[in-house]
């Protein structure tokens, strides 16, 4: 299930909410008990490789290095 970030508005504390991707857009209360929280807009970073992935290519040029330019 998804996770959303919310911060509020009223006394300024970051919390996080899981919930359906269907209930995105829904309000959040704060644990403070406060209604006034926005919703943060989400980075997601992917790192590391899994099992069996190539190497991406090095090099320079226009595509790389793979076709020797």
């Amino acid at each position: 299930m998804p996770r959303y970030e919310f911060r509020c508005r009223a006394c300024g504390d970051t919390f996080e909410v899981n919930r359906p991707m269907s209930a995105a857009g829904e309000p959040a209360t704060c644990p403070q008990g406060h209604a006034d929280t926005v919703k943060l807009l989400s980075t997601v970073a992917v790192t590391g490789r899994g099992a069996g992935t190539a190497p991406a290519p090095t090099g320079g040029g226009c595509c790389g290095g793979a076709c020797g330019c």
